[in-house]
């Protein structure tokens, strides 16, 4: 049943039965689950009890681990429709809603951790680093707004706002950097205490401020010397849910028309809206982009797009790119794509009690940059404990907000020890929101003014801003001046251990078997159930003593560097994991290095607290053991703790600094989707548009989907602009019989050498047959009590698919009607998720219908009311059926009535 979140909760699974093949057997759709519609019109859909807010991580519906789709939202925020275009009825077993990798349709469950106070003690204070971001400068600020004609995206039927609130600095002098912020994906309208996703807002509503949403950070960033300016995208946020992507694109294009209006003001100061010109100038060759959850995604790909330009028919925006993006920030971000741009610099906020996206999927913009391309931009993750979703943006926070606001972490009745209000892990909204400001400072410090002081707090330096106190934020990083690699990701063979999978189904090949309570960012799954090439190595130990050794193809170069770097994941919770750290060089010449200590964050089985800690050993061990450390061959973990288990992510050579990022030459892949008719005879082979640009040779990983199973085969793939690389030949045989729409779909990611913009593509192929017309036939339309009423139904012509027959229950007038006790009551529950007692005529009974469904290449079927026989003596009962077309709107169908005789 329906568990309101901010958008998901993590919740139990509870077994659910398949679809039935008739009507007349004991199975049936889970409760609160529907097929209505016919022909293309057929959605599969779920009404949840409570409101599932507007929020930022995709709702997505599942047949076990097989991702059905994404469905659309109602605007009541209860209902949830899928165009099931081509699943067949009879595939929609265990159904689940997910969202943020956690369910929507169960109600409550009890927590599967111990509650130990472990689990919900916060980590102890770090040392402060002596440069603190978060102390206010020197300027006063001055805040203002300006309003632009609206603009037109691609695949938006309404225009978009170009709308945004300005604070820059007074009596700063020269040009200032810019720094942009993009709010994720929210209410857009409200009236009172009601909010919708509706664009343009209906009569009577008012567009929810969410652009407003950063005063805080933008006035510590303008008292420093930046011009800050936060864009709206209510426009985006109401019609995203048709763009695949989700709305990064248009996100991006309108960050990119933004800066574009900016180029053009800091050229011709005297066009600029009224508080432009009382801000100084901007200084486009140094731009910071900040975006919060679908606003993270749809800054990143703006970086993207400043790089190598989108599918001029994808994108909004036409002119020539007149900024640099120095660096991104990114809050608690969604990436559905796990398509990071590799050489901009990025430090990506992870909310430790997020309640949308509750995945923490933001940490693929740390770890899918690994190896892709020269490893010298810094890419940061800053895990802050007890901080939710919503609280970072303060119009979406209760009693800072104008329209109604809410805490995103939900847990119904059930206390959550790490993330309950009041709890001594949980930030209030004022210090959650005074981090957020710090920490953008800081990133906004080394990545656009270069001061390479701010560089400890982000990069697993373990060092804290005092700022931010009293708030928890652990850091670890990837790139700068990182060398050396043990990347399990690659040619890697591990003894003593296991060599792991981040997504797979599989419990036994699995980093993390899915019954285990909690979730890792680390191995947040993509578009398939089954990933290649994302791996870490996994430890497990029952005494202390023996080694795990993680051997590279080829040796690696540790010369220059002053430490081994490691990413190690422990269980939430825990504490004192320790564990000695050697390597040794391909001659065989070995050194322990020292001993490092891991501890876990605090976690539940809602949070995804499965996190990496950076810990560090130095590396002054080897050189006084004459271990050559230009040919590193192995390195080995030696767990001391009495039992225990790990993750190694990843261990690298590293050094302090931050050398400047310059973009390598990537090539860009883009997928795009072609649509055909089946036609009525032949087969025609269509291919997948695949659009390859950019500059230089690379690879890329390429999944190609069964349209009938959902799984995925997969092959690397060199790509380089102007040369073939990918090619996925589609085969479509037309016939004169009806069958729904076939997606082939095909999904891409960066290896190496490549980046990639729009992932997901393929061909839809669209039905151009009639459905066959159904008519119903009377085969036992009056019975005795305790038998099965019966009607067939029959095709005019076979299909290639499952043909359902949904019938509504009307009222009978004039004569008594069949009730909730005159029926077989596991027949009810399926049907209706209804219980007999109280006794009401089934056609009050909400969600009550009656369905079949014709086999593929059949011409009819049989549906069945079963009755049961009682001892009460009563005149005949009768129940009105109507085929609908599955719809909630007026009813043409045939109706037909059954009665029941008493049987005494």
């Amino acid at each position: 049943m329906g568990a309101p979140t901010g958008a998901a909760q993590a919740q139990q699974t509870h077994g659910q039965r398949p679809l039935a093949a008739s009507a007349d057997t004991d199975d049936t759709l889970p409760p609160r689950w529907r097929i209505t519609g016919e022909g293309t019109r057929r959605q599969l859909v779920w009404r949840s009890d409570a409101r599932v807010p507007m929020g930022n991580a995709r709702v997505e519906f599942y047949a076990g681990d097989r991702l059905l789709g994404a469905p659309r939202a109602a605007q009541d925020g209860h209902t949830f429709r899928l165009a099931l275009g081509h699943a067949r009825p009879d595939s929609l077993t265990h159904l689940e809603v997910r969202a943020g990798g956690r369910r929507l349709d169960t109600r409550g469950r009890i927590s599967r951790i111990p509650a130990d106070d472990s689990a919900g003690r916060a980590p102890a204070a770090l040392p402060a680093n002596p440069v603190d971001p978060g102390t206010p400068g020197r300027y006063r600020t001055v805040t203002g707004e300006y309003t632009l004609p609206s603009v037109r995206l691609p695949g938006f039927r309404a225009p978009v706002e170009m709308k945004a609130v300005v604070v820059a600095p007074t009596g700063a002098s020269g040009h200032r950097p810019l720094a942009l912020f993009l709010h994720g994906r929210h209410s857009t309208c409200y009236a009172g205490n009601e909010a919708t996703g509706a664009w343009p807002c209906p009569a009577g509503a008012r567009p929810v401020p969410s652009y407003r949403g950063y005063l805080r950070d933008q006035k510590l960033l303008a008292s420093q010397g930046y011009v800050t300016v936060s864009v709206s995208a209510n426009g985006i946020n109401g019609q995203d849910f048709a763009a695949e992507d989700g709305g990064a694109q248009a996100r991006s294009s309108l960050v990119r028309l933004h800066l574009a209006r900016w180029a053009d003001w800091a050229a011709r100061p005297g066009t600029a809206p009224a508080v432009v010109r009382r801000a100084p100038r901007a200084d486009l060759s140094r731009v910071l982009l900040v975006g919060h959850s679908r606003g993270g995604e749809g800054v990143n790909r703006a970086a993207m797009d400043s790089l190598d330009a989108p599918p001029a028919g994808q994108d909004g925006y036409r002119g020539p790119v007149r900024w640099r993006i120095r660096g991104t920030v990114l809050i608690g971000p969604t990436i559905f794509g796990q398509n990071p741009v590799a050489d901009v610099p990025s430090a990506t906020i992870l909310p430790g009690c997020d309640g949308d996206v509750s995945d923490l999927q933001g940490e693929v913009y740390v770890d899918g940059t690994r190896g892709v391309s020269r490893g010298t931009a810094l890419h940061s993750a800053l895990y802050v404990v007890g901080a939710d979703h919503n609280f970072f943006n303060s119009e979406w926070t209760p009693g800072q907000a104008q329209a109604p606001a809410e805490d995103d972490f939900f847990t119904g009745d059930q206390r959550d020890r790490v993330c309950s209000p009041g709890s001594a892990t949980r930030l209030t909204a004022a210090q959650q929101q005074q981090a957020g400001a710090t920490y953008i400072a800081a990133a906004a410090r080394l990545f656009v003014a270069g001061d390479d002081r701010a560089r400890p707090l982000l990069d697993g330096s373990n060092l804290r801003a005092p700022s931010a106190d009293p708030a928890r934020v652990l850091t670890h990083a990837v790139g700068a001046r990182r060398t050396g690699t043990f990347l399990p990701d690659t040619s890697v063979t591990v003894h003593g251990g296991r060599l792991c999978a981040a997504v797979d189904p599989a419990p036994a090949t699995a980093c993390l078997d899915s019954s285990t309570p909690g979730a890792s960012p680390h191995f947040v799954r993509w578009e398939t159930d089954k990933e290649a090439g994302r791996r870490a190595v996994a430890l497990t130990w029952s005494a202390a003593g023996a080694a795990v050794r993680v051997r590279n193809a080829r040796p690696v170069s540790l010369e220059g560097a002053k430490a081994l770097s490691l990413r190690v994941i422990v269980p939430p919770g825990s504490t004192g994991t320790q564990l000695d750290v050697a390597v040794a060089d391909a001659s065989g010449h070995r050194a322990t290095l020292g001993r490092v200590r891991v501890d876990g964050l605090p976690g539940t089985d809602r949070t995804a607290s499965y996190w990496a800690r950076e810990v560090r050993v130095p590396l002054t061990a080897a050189a006084r053991a004459g271990v050559d450390l230009r040919r590193i061959g192995t390195l080995d973990l030696t767990p001391r703790s009495r039992s225990g288990r790990a993750w190694l992510m990843d261990a690298w050579g590293w050094r302090p600094g931050t050398p400047e990022a310059r973009p390598a030459a990537l090539a860009r892949v883009d997928l795009g989707r072609l649509t055909v008719k089946e036609g009525n005879s032949g087969t025609r082979t269509y291919h997948v548009p695949v659009r390859v640009s950019g500059h230089g040779s690379g690879q890329v990983r390429l999944y190609v989907a069964d349209p009938v199973t959902g799984r995925a085969t997969t092959r690397l793939v060199t790509v380089r602009p102007g040369a073939g690389g990918i090619d996925v030949p589609v085969k479509v045989t037309g016939n004169t019989r009806f069958g729904y729409g076939v997606e082939h779909d095909v999904f891409v990611k960066a290896v190496r050498g490549s980046v990639v913009g729009s992932h997901r593509g393929g061909v839809t192929v669209e039905n151009d047959d009639p459905m066959p017309r159904i008519t119903l036939t009377p085969l036992a339309d009056k019975v005795t009590e305790g038998q099965s009423l019966k009607w067939r139904v029959t095709l005019s012509a076979p299909a290639d698919t499952h043909i359902p027959a949904v019938f509504g229950v009307l009222p009978v007038s004039g004569s008594p009607e069949l009730s909730t006790k005159d029926v077989d009551p596991r027949w009810l529950l399926d049907n209706s998720g209804q219980a007999p007692d109280p006794e009401r005529p089934l056609s009050r009974i909400e969600q009550l219908s009656v369905w079949t469904q014709v086999p593929p290449g059949q011409l009819s079927t049989e549906v069945a009311v079963p009755t049961i026989r009682d001892a009460v003596a009563e005149s005949a009962e009768s129940v009105h059926l109507q085929l609908t077309d599955g719809t909630d709107g007026p009813q043409t169908g045939p109706v037909v009535t059954g009665t029941v005789l008493d049987a005494s």
